[in-house]
């Protein structure tokens, strides 16, 4: 098996995955993603479609993440890593689909617009 590349995207976060086998390093732009991620529910969220498809250790993956937050960012390298193994062996769909980890969560921010101070919130209006 060669390297398999994979995106994937989260609010204004692209993660660009290239996965290969081995022994289940994770460089997320050039650092360990236990650096780059500091908390334990981001690095589960980065490891998770590994734990649902019995995968943990057996792979590396080299992660190019560039925009958004580091949640958005999170959750885009887990859509890019459930896409990679579906790629991989396509028994793994069924259960990362159950779990809701291949479908990308179109929830973007609202654009603000002429006449308003943000995308909802108008100006104070005064009556005299």
């Amino acid at each position: 098996m060669e390297v398999i590349n994979t995106s994937g995207r989260r609010k204004t976060a692209v993660a660009r995955v290239y996965m290969k086998p081995g022994n289940g390093e994770i460089q997320v732009n050039a650092r360990n993603y236990k650096e780059y991620f500091p908390t334990s529910v981001l690095q589960y969220i980065v490891t998770q479609a590994f734990e649902i498809t019995n995968n943990q250790g057996k792979f590396d993956l080299n992660v190019n993440l560039d925009g958004g937050g580091i949640k958005g960012q999170a959750e885009a390298l887990r859509l890019a890593v459930s896409k990679a193994l579906v790629e991989l062996d396509a028994e793994h769909r069924p259960p990362l689909k159950a779990k809701g980890l291949l479908r990308r969560d179109p929830r973007m921010v609202e654009r603000k617009k002429p006449g308003q101070k943000k995308a909802r919130k108008k100006f104070q209006f005064s009556k005299r």
